[in-house]
């Protein structure tokens, strides 16, 4: 290699180590201008590929990225240890921030019996779509329970309905226990398969927390008229009980008055002066002689 081959590598070496400073510094310049216009920036756990809910996340399914702290969620976590092992409590994109009140831990199942407040019984009652809101309860949820009922005897028998209990908190809806992760687990062969519970509606009873009193008034209406319990539902600001309570009956629906019932009155007796026993007169003895009774 001559001496004027040599001058041309070493300005190439030097044009390349030039080139590279200015890259540096350009990306340097910028860095530090988007540092300016929106902050420092934070490592934050996100998404690699799509998560399904009630799905249990494992370390494939996530990557850790940095981005602007103006642009990280408040709940956003840094760690991947954090997420891994957790269920997913809605569906997660790809590329979205993975939060804390997304994820929850598994744990033990929960036993109903402890979900029940002192002093108050769990009471399974039977539910479809007509009567039970479609079927939209979740455990947690309060409902008001409505009965019709027949009232009287012979040509005076009509229907009532009436709200029987109000404010009655639902325990469970089929299998889905209130705090438990509505999740259940199915064996298929040698594999378990994940079925997620919230939106199940493949169950016909639900679990409701009453008192004992309470209990037994709706045993007696299972037992004599299974079909005639109803449930709304409620709001859950709403605690309010209604003390004067209404009841419907099929004049209320056609805007008929009531008939009177006129009842049979039994006969006034009138009282019978008290009969007051005299005592007999005494006879006067007619006096015999000469002497005569003036």
């Amino acid at each position: 290699m001559n001496q004027s081959e040599t001058r041309t590598l070493w300005i190439s070496v030097a044009s390349a180590i030039f080139a590279v400073f200015l890259l540096y510094s350009y990306t340097q310049e910028k860095s530090a201008e988007l540092t300016k216009k929106f902050g420092a920036k934070k490592r934050v756990v996100v998404a690699k590929k799509e998560i399904q809910e009630m799905q249990t996340i494992d370390e494939t399914m996530l990557q850790i990225q940095e981005r602007p702290v103006e642009y990280s969620e408040p709940e956003s976590i840094s760690d991947v240890e954090i997420a891994v092992g957790q269920v997913a409590l809605a569906p997660i994109n790809v590329g979205e921030q993975i939060l804390e009140s997304k994820i929850r831990q598994p744990g033990p199942g929960i036993n109903p019996s402890s979900q029940v407040a002192p002093t108050k019984r769990g009471m399974a009652l039977p539910i479809d779509k007509t009567r039970g809101v479609a079927k939209l309860l979740k455990p947690g949820d309060r409902i008001d329970i409505l009965v019709a009922v027949l009232e009287g005897t012979g040509t005076r028998k009509v229907k009532k309905v009436k709200t029987m209990l109000q404010n009655v908190t639902v325990l469970a809806t089929g299998m889905k226990i209130v705090n438990e992760l509505p999740r259940l687990f199915e064996k298929d062969g040698d594999d378990y398969i994940v079925n997620n519970l919230r939106e199940d509606t493949d169950y016909s009873t639900i679990l409701v927390e009453v008192t004992p009193n309470e209990a037994e008034r709706l045993v007696y209406i299972l037992d004599t008229s299974p079909g005639s319990l109803y449930y709304t539902l409620r709001h859950p600001s709403d605690h309010k009980f209604i003390r004067k309570r209404s009841e419907t009956t099929v004049y209320d629906i056609v805007s008929k008055p009531k008939p009177v019932i006129k009842r049979p009155t039994a006969p006034v007796q009138r009282r019978q002066p008290a009969r007051v026993n005299k005592a007999p007169k005494k006879k006067k003895k007619k006096k015999s002689g000469p002497f005569i009774d003036l």
